[in-house]
This record gives C-alpha cells, sequence and structure tokens, in this order.
C-alpha cells in the first residue's frame, strides 16, 4: 500500500469515529453566541494558528458572527511574547476585548493544552479566564482533548488512528468541522462565491 493510500485510510477512519453529536452540540453553542450578538475568539498556535485565521473570514463573511483571531495582530502577538512571555499572550488580549458570556473561546489544538507537560499554556491559561468570566468555550482538538476537553461546553475530538500522524490529521480535521460549521443550516447566512456563481 501506498503511503497516500494509508493516510487517506486514516482520514475515512477517523470520518468514521468522529462524535458526530459532539459537532452538533458545537453548532448549537456557536448558534446561541449568533442569536445573542457574541463574539468568536479563536484561539491556536502553529499550524492550528493559521486554521483559526482562516475560520475568522469564514465566520465573519457566510455566518456573519463577529470574529477574532489573536495571531492575526503580528505586533500586538511578538510584543506580549517579548514583553510578558508566552505562556500569558492570549489572557491579556480577551481581557483587552472584554471578553463576555455571551462571547465563544474557540480553540484549535492538536493536544489541547497541558500545564503539567508545559504544553501550550498560553491556551490553559486563555481557557482559565474565559470560565472565571462565564464565556463559553469550544473546540476541535486531537489527542485526548487535553485541558480543553476538560473545561469546554461543546469539543470536537478529532480520533487517533495512528500516533504517527496525530498532528497532521488533528489540523486538517480542525478545517474540515469548521468548513461544516460555516455551511451548517443552523449558522449560515451567506453563500460560497462559487456556489452561488454555479446556481446562476
Amino acid at each position: 500500500m501506498s503511503y497516500a493510500q494509508q493516510h487517506l485510510n486514516e482520514a475515512k477512519e477517523i470520518i468514521n469515529h468522529i462524535n458526530i453529536d459532539a459537532i452538533e452540540k458545537v453548532a448549537d453553542l456557536l448558534a446561541t453566541v449568533k442569536k445573542d450578538q457574541g463574539r468568536i475568539f479563536f484561539l491556536g498556535v502553529g499550524g492550528s494558528a493559521g486554521n483559526c485565521s482562516h475560520a475568522v473570514n469564514d465566520f465573519r463573511k457566510i455566518v456573519e458572527i463577529e470574529s477574532y483571531a489573536p495571531t492575526d495582530n503580528v505586533s500586538e502577538l511578538t510584543a506580549r511574547t517579548n514583553d510578558e512571555g508566552w505562556a500569558t499572550i492570549f489572557e491579556p488580549w480577551l481581557k483587552l476585548s472584554k471578553l463576555n458570556p455571551k462571547d465563544a473561546v474557540f480553540i484549535f489544538s492538536v493536544g489541547g493544552g497541558n500545564l503539567e507537560k508545559n504544553i501550550s499554556p498560553n491556551l490553559v491559561n486563555a481557557l482559565k479566564y474565559a470560565k472565571q468570566v462565564g464565556a463559553k468555550i469550544t473546540g476541535v482538538v486531537g489527542r485526548d482533548g487535553g485541558y480543553t476537553a476538560q473545561v469546554a461546553d461543546a469539543c470536537v475530538i478529532v480520533p487517533t488512528v495512528n500516533p504517527e500522524n496525530i498532528t497532521p490529521h488533528s489540523e486538517a480535521f480542525q478545517a474540515v468541522i469548521w468548513h461544516l460549521l460555516v455551511s451548517h443550516p443552523k449558522l449560515k447566512e451567506n453563500q460560497t462565491k462559487w456556489e452561488s456563481a454555479v446556481t446562476k
């Protein structure tokens, strides 16, 4: 079997085992955020940060929910990292943005954060603050979901089907799930360009 076939077979297995009810629960949570005119703050690092940036576009343009990703502001991100440290870059950003119970923090992460192992402590600190102010918490995460899964109101865990491919599958399925969400009838407001062009 070629590696390409193996990788795609693993993706099929993930699709077959992913928790559909969890995805629908995330959709319901975001529908509430939309109804309440709340905001979504997407948090992630590395490849997940890139996914956050793309998701912000889709949730603003297709769903019409006010959305932001702190990692899009490179100047503030690097200033806070330099002056205050990597572990706390997101928490003060959320404080300044006046995160409140109408809002949601949406995590994209391979591991979900783990303070004991010093993995993504910035996400953990941000989530602790979100809980403190009563904001909603959701995410698409890999492995066992980490701290995100422990505190989330709704969370999708990408099943591990090959321990050597956790990162590529986790980050790929972040994109699959958020594209599903912005296409969901409970959330979608606007047609995307190519689909609308085809129907004319």
